[in-house]
């Protein structure tokens, strides 16, 4: 009779090697770390195997280690010690922390000024921010609150971190607030209900603001550059531009454009300019290259007003021949906007000025469109003529460069409004500009003298601009 072999013992995870199972704890999350502490003696050991949290340190607080060398701190316990601080943030540290080091290592060489304008190294402390949540009644959203936590915004001063934008006439920089600062903004009135200022500039009264709560339209955490409707009568009919979603995503997209050098930085100031790899032009020697950017502060929905300005550099090689050297003479544009219209210009010059270019040389210069569509596009050429062969012309091509309005959303005051009332409304205004036309000049001076405003006292009165080339 054949022998009974005794049943093998099951396997159980507890009865594997060290080693393995050691290999299988490295793929859990430290939730399921921590949580192996209460299943068994064993498992609590291992779960404490410091390398296991290291990946931890680095994927949830970016610690490196030199860091760890500096605090002579285990590997959990910098874990533990990190996550008791600003453990509520867990799902956004990561990214903010690395955007925040990303600028201000990028800036630092750059622009030193603006990052020692970043106000207490070690940031907001929670009961800042618990106090700034009592003062306006509202939840800050809790990638806002990790932000603070790294930085407190900025002094106000100039340049302004969230960039600049100038033209002869206009001049932007925003900083970005402290939280005390922007808690002082915060908006209760109809138009801009529960509305926290991120940014300020000090030049326009322009901030971006962001909705803590959703509330006439807007929805919650979203970014925005308020837009008040110059047709309405009612202040609560403000339209919005949407920069981002959250804020998480508006400001690591614009320290994305800042270190990636989409926005250049020019006399220590980061300008807002997009710069389209493909808008590129070369006509033998020259090269012209446009950057482009959107003017909310100047722009309107209603009536449909959107303000652009462009940047465009000309650039002769280095290695063309000295006899290559050019003045420019006049310039062609052809502007198409979103409906397919299409407007011809020609003029003298480049914003008053005919640049003369030699090998190696740049000119760069600033002018501005609007159009009556969200959206449109140029192109054109300029026409040089040669300095040693002045009878001797031929055009250089601009590429052709499009501008588009960010995303908006019509204020729901108007929304709400029926058709008839609102085409009463919209003769009502129409008089009431005829009737102010006359007086132009002298309301223009009495802006001047009241130009001193409270921050954040909003709507933002905005001049109109005529098409510059």
């Amino acid at each position: 009779m054949a022998a009974v072999e005794p049943e093998s013992a099951p396997l159980t995870l507890e009865s594997l090697p060290t080693d393995p199972l050691l290999l299988i704890l490295s793929f859990l999350d430290y939730r399921d770390l921590i949580n192996c502490c209460y299943v068994s003696r064993r498992l609590s050991q291992l779960s404490s195997h410091d390398p296991l949290w290291r990946r931890h340190c680095k994927k949830y607080w970016l610690i490196s280690e030199e860091e760890k060398i500096q605090k002579n701190q285990c590997w959990k316990s910098l874990f533990i010690d990190t996550y008791s601080d600003v453990g509520r943030y867990i799902d956004h540290y990561a990214a903010i922390k690395k955007a925040w080091d990303d600028l201000k290592k990028y800036l630092e060489p750059r622009c030193p000024r603006m990052v020692l304008s970043l106000k207490v190294a070690e940031g907001a402390r929670e009961e800042d921010l618990d106090a700034v949540e009592a003062q306006i009644g509202c939840k800050l959203p809790d990638d806002y609150r990790c932000s603070y936590r790294i930085h407190n915004g900025q002094k106000l001063v100039v340049p302004g971190l969230l960039g600049s934008m100038a033209l002869s006439n206009h001049y932007r920089s925003e900083d970005l607030l402290d939280v005390d600062t922007a808690a002082g903004g915060f908006q209760q009135r109809q138009g801009l209900k529960y509305c926290l200022p991120l940014t300020f500039c000090i030049h326009t009264g322009l901030s971006q603001y962001i909705a803590v709560e959703a509330a006439e339209g807007r929805n919650k955490n979203e970014v925005f550059y308020q837009c008040p409707d110059q047709m309405a009568r009612n202040p609560a009919a403000i339209d919005m531009f949407i920069i981002g979603a959250t804020f998480t995503d508006w400001f690591t997209s614009y320290v994305n454009s800042v270190v990636s050098g989409g926005f250049p930085i020019i006399r220590d100031q980061i300008f807002r300019y997009v710069h389209d790899p493909e808008c590129v032009a070369t006509t033998g020697d020259i090269t012209v290259s446009v950057s482009t950017s959107f003017l909310p502060e100047l722009s309107s929905v209603h009536p449909p007003h959107y303000f652009f300005t462009y940047r465009i550099r000309i650039e002769m090689s280095k290695d063309a021949l000295p006899e290559k050297a050019c003045q420019l003479d006049s310039r062609y544009w052809r502007i198409t906007n979103a409906k397919g219209d299409v407007e011809e210009v020609q003029g003298p010059g480049v914003v008053g000025e005919f640049p003369i270019i030699s090998p190696g040389r740049v000119y760069e210069y600033t002018s501005c469109t609007t159009f009556s569509t969200t959206s449109g596009y140029m192109e054109g050429y300029y026409t040089f003529h040669f300095l040693y062969f002045k009878d001797k012309i031929f055009n250089v091509a601009i590429p052709r460069f499009h501008m588009a309005c960010p995303t908006f959303r019509v204020s729901i005051a108007r929304l709400e409004l029926g058709p008839d009332e609102y085409e009463e409304m919209e003769d009502a205004e129409e008089e009431e500009d005829d009737d102010d036309s006359a007086d132009m000049e002298e309301s223009d001076e009495e802006d001047e003298e009241a130009r001193p405003r409270r921050l954040f006292d909003v709507p933002i009165r905005r001049r109109r601009y005529s098409r510059l080339f």
